[in-house]
């Protein structure tokens, strides 16, 4: 059967202009008087038009289609994870803004990752936003070989971005020890998170900063991997360790709840024999019990800074700030 959809020439003819203004104006160029524009679209939507985007992205050599990748362990569920979802609503929300649509592509086993490299390589993208990248991810370096823009969020230990957005994550753990400290804390556990992360390496560093202005000894340390279960595991070797540990600091809010599991089970009262804090201020913050102390980051607006600084790139636009960093703050609830 022919196909009867309207064609570009179509949508000329009935607007009274020329194809390459009617194409002009359907591929956004800025070079068309009002009064076309205006007729090209009313025309647009008499008809029926749709463009034929394939058509349409090998002319501006565009897919108008950006990927936003997180490099998650098979033991951490992306969508299970409160950071993420904040995160890939902001960055939509400033994209579809500018007529780009987000694909959230995750990346668990080596042969996911490796797919998913060549897939980002071949320029099916126009951009990556990437996060919960560890030392040594050769994604970022590739890509850039590649040409393709990469906005950063968050970075892995030792790498510093060209384009990104993080938080001051050393600050905010300053913040929890000064919080706990000025609750006369004194046997203060940490469980970090995987240190090939820089934030989990800059969190653990704060606190310990914190600690050693106040003149305070840190207590037994707990390496976690961000989930829950972790945070579990983490307090029952701290408590194993040290069983007169009056405060807990977890590097984010799913561990920090993992430990009120586990301290109560032990009979633990917190805040009384225990109080904790958590990193991220994340939904999870107010569902735990007793609801989380937690240093608050604006995981939102950094998707949306983060899309911003990725139009910036596919556009060319200089940009005064190519790394932006948010300010941290606690937010106090009954844990601590």
């Amino acid at each position: 059967m022919k196909d009867q959809r309207p064609t570009l020439e179509a949508v000329a003819a009935r607007a009274g202009v020329g194809r390459g203004t009617a194409s002009r104006v359907i591929n956004g160029s800025g070079r068309v008087s009002q009064a076309s524009r205006e007729a090209v679209l009313h025309a647009v939507e008499e008809l029926g038009y749709v463009p034929n985007q394939a058509a349409r992205a090998l002319v501006r050599q565009r897919t108008d289609t950006v990927a936003f990748v997180a490099a998650v362990t098979e033991d951490r569920g992306f969508w299970e994870d409160p950071f993420y979802s904040p995160l890939v609503r902001g960055a939509t929300s400033a994209l579809a803004a500018e007529g780009i649509q987000l694909l959230v592509a995750i990346a668990q086993s080596r042969q996911e990752h490796a797919q998913l490299t060549a897939f980002l390589e071949a320029r099916h993208v126009d951009g990556v936003l990437l996060s919960s990248l560890h030392d040594g991810d050769p994604l970022p370096s590739r890509l850039d070989a590649r040409g393709v823009p990469t906005v950063l969020v968050g970075a892995p230990t030792g790498y510093t971005p060209d384009y990104g957005v993080d938080l001051d994550n050393e600050v905010g753990a300053r913040r929890a020890a000064q919080h706990l400290i000025g609750r006369s804390r004194r046997r203060m556990a940490v469980i970090t998170g995987p240190l090939g992360i820089q934030a989990s390496v800059d969190r653990w560093r704060g606190f310990r900063i914190a600690l050693a202005e106040a003149g305070l000894v840190q207590g037994p340390v707990a390496h976690g991997d961000f989930t829950r279960a972790s945070g579990a595991e983490a307090m029952r070797y701290l408590l194993a360790c040290d069983r007169d540990v009056d405060a807990v600091f977890a590097a984010n809010d799913l561990m920090a709840a993992g430990a009120l599991d586990v301290l109560r089970e032990s009979g633990r009262r917190v805040p009384d024999d225990v109080a904790v804090v958590g990193f991220d201020d994340t939904s999870v913050a107010a569902d735990t019990d007793p609801p989380l102390t937690s240093i608050h980051q604006p995981i939102e607006d950094m998707g949306r800074e983060a899309a911003r600084l990725m139009l910036s790139r596919l556009r060319h636009e200089d940009v005064p700030e190519r790394t932006v960093i948010f300010e941290p703050r606690l937010v106090v609830r009954d844990s601590a």
